[in-house]
């Protein structure tokens, strides 16, 4: 019995794991591919049941893992990103969810047939939009900076804020009370308050003690999560249901203090996210049958035809009046409003209640709710890209360089970029270089990299890769890693040491960037190339001008430093790294830094004699 129960943990994560891994690999929304799993698992080939591997315990994990997750995303929210679209947020949270809530609460009465406090109930499941699909989605479609900040913002908030919603309807119905009555306002106003109070207070105590170093750095993460958990159930005690809340308000106080560093914290929260929603993606898929899905056929469908083109663009078009958003804004924001986890495991476990009070109709909740979050997710997830492109909302893919240093040479190099259609920004600390570099037409930021101004001050639109080209191997070491979490390890660069760096600048590899261009490419060295007279040049490599011409006219004194080649219309950059052979094709651009071209010889003169006398011709 206890191998059985290993295996089916064992199963839950191998499969989460690989629905990623190929989601990534095919370009797909991964939430698809995790339900697929979890539907073949379970009532497909009967290989995994949630609820004899779990029992009682199924619906406390999920509960707590749906607040762990909304931490995580709290700790994404900045109030730096509120000036241009706070008002849009706190419509679409406001009237927006309401309007959601009143058209689908109407169309799960009158299309999928519902009983009309079942309807009600499912229309506050609906008004959430979920980060667990949203933020993947965005990181995918990437939209101009405005746009996601609002879909971002709204799909954290709205997720407390309609489950709140859906346990006012839940109470009612299991009280026989259906009008909600005169109280329904007023516990509202109580589970925001509380919830609220409780999460930036149990934010304020990790603040407090992480300040004073009360709590030892290997303890960081398992005390926030402590702290996650104690608060979730503090506040659910205090006000039912307000734990989510709680765990969001406190993600979004951390991340907007400036008093403790927080980012080691945030960094385990995402790769715990990761697992957490595989797994309940996987387990709460596995608990449908196909009988209860092919059960809530057409009606459920059409159910998803009115929230796609009704419910959400009525929603957006009521938050967005009076707003600086355009018109391409609008369309983009009221065709993204994917379904997640939050909704599956809401719908889930009212269900759950409701069936044990013996409320009939309570067991077609959990099929509808998820024939709606694949749905959403499908359609959403296929059609964002190409409609965010023919918007102009889709950013471009980040192939542009951030370079630190804007000293002639890397002057030199960004600007050979720039007219090669890639995108660059130079920052430096040195104001003649940063105002050097603007007068070449470059974006460029005066300022320490490793400032928490950088990313408000540089706009990162664009830009994937980043170089550290200064004499300083720390502070290109430091650059490196404080943009690891930024542009992700693989994209992070630096120069190779010179030979009187001290030995413990060049030791720890995993404080490092990638080495750029060869072994021996030292600041000093470009240096003492571009003090010769080199030059940085675009070689267009062709079928009449190979890479070998390349080599064979200049040698090993040419050093290349980036290849940049074409693919779907959209150039791709390729930073050469240390030891790494490359060689370009025909149709690609080598940048490289190149000798100065010899002077053309002279032709050879005939020696003259100098005469003297009277015969000599006068000078001048």
């Amino acid at each position: 019995m206890q191998e059985h129960y290993i295996v089916g943990l064992a199963l839950v994560f191998i499969l989460g794991f690989v629905a990623r891994w190929l989601a990534w690999r095919l370009n797909l929304p991964s939430i698809l591919l995790l339900l697929t799993f979890g539907l073949a698992a379970g009532p497909g080939l009967g290989w995994l049941d949630p609820d004899a591997l779990f029992g009682n315990l199924l619906f406390p994990f999920v509960s707590l893992s749906v607040a762990l997750i909304l931490f995580e995303g709290g700790l994404s929210l900045n109030f730096r990103e509120l000036p241009e679209i706070g008002g849009v947020v706190r419509n679409l949270i406001s009237i927006g969810a309401l309007v959601t809530w009143v058209v689908a609460a109407f169309g799960a009465w009158l299309i999928v047939r519902l009983p009309l406090p079942l309807a009600v109930l499912m229309g506050a499941v609906f008004v959430v939009t979920g980060p667990t699909v949203v933020i993947p989605l965005l990181r995918h479609v990437r939209p101009s900076p405005r746009i996601r900040n609002a879909i971002k913002w709204e799909g954290i908030l709205n997720d407390p804020v309609g489950a709140i919603l859906a346990v006012l309807v839940f109470e009612a119905i299991v009280a026989g009370d259906y009008s909600g009555g005169e109280h329904a306002p007023r516990q509202f106003l109580y589970s925001i308050l509380t919830g609220g109070a409780v999460g930036v207070g149990g934010a304020s105590i990790i603040i407090v003690l992480l300040r004073f170093h009360w709590v030892p750095d290997m303890l960081d993460n398992a005390f926030s999560i402590a702290m996650v958990v104690g608060a979730f159930v503090v506040s659910n005690d205090l006000q039912p249901e307000s734990g989510l809340l709680a765990t969001t308000m406190m993600g979004v106080t951390l991340a907007n203090q400036r008093q403790v560093a927080v980012q080691h914290i945030v960094e385990f929260k995402e790769n715990l996210r990761v697992l957490i929603i595989s797994t309940l993606f996987i387990l709460l898929a596995a608990r449908l049958s196909a009988e209860e899905l092919f059960a809530a056929g057409l009606p459920s469908l059409a159910y998803l035809l009115l929230l796609l083109f009704v419910a959400r663009p009525l929603s957006v078009w009521v938050s967005c009046l009076g707003s600086k958003l355009t018109g391409a804004e609008r369309i983009f924001l009221a065709w993204m409003a994917p379904r997640g986890i939050v909704a599956a495991a809401v719908s889930s476990i009212f269900a759950e209640r409701l069936a044990e009070q013996g409320v009939a109709g309570a067991e077609r909740l959990v099929p509808i709710s998820f024939i709606i979050i694949i749905g959403t997710v499908t359609v959403y997830g296929l059609t964002a890209f190409p409609l965010a492109k023919k918007l102009g909302l889709a950013e471009p893919s980040p192939q542009g360089v951030l370079f630190v240093g804007a000293h002639p040479w890397a002057r030199e190099i960004a600007k050979v970029l720039h007219k090669q259609g890639i995108s660059v920004a130079l920052a430096d600390s040195l104001r003649a270089h940063v105002t050097a570099a603007r007068m070449d037409g470059l974006q460029a930021y005066f300022g320490s990299i490793l400032s928490r101004h950088v990313l408000d001050n540089v706009s990162l639109y664009g830009i994937g890769k980043l170089c550290a080209l200064t004499p300083n191997t720390e502070a290109n070491s430091l650059a490196a890693v404080h943009f690891t979490e930024v542009f992700g390890r693989k994209d992070v660069y630096q120069l190779a040491p010179d030979k009187d760096s001290p030995r413990g600048a060049i030791d720890p590899q995993h404080l490092q960037g990638r080495r750029l261009f060869s072994p021996t490419a030292t600041y000093e060295k470009i240096s003492e190339l571009f003090r010769q007279g080199a030059e940085v040049r675009a070689t267009s490599i062709t079928d009449r001008y190979s890479y070998e011409d390349f080599r064979e006219e200049h040698g090993d004194e040419a050093m290349p430093l980036f290849v940049i080649s074409k693919k779907d219309d959209e150039k791709r950059l390729q930073v050469v790294v240390a030891g790494q052979t490359i060689k370009p094709r025909a149709g690609q651009t080598l940048i490289s830094i190149t000798p100065p071209e010899p002077p053309p010889a002279k032709p050879v003169e005939t020696a003259k004699t100098k005469t003297t006398g009277p015969d000599a011709h006068p000078a001048g």
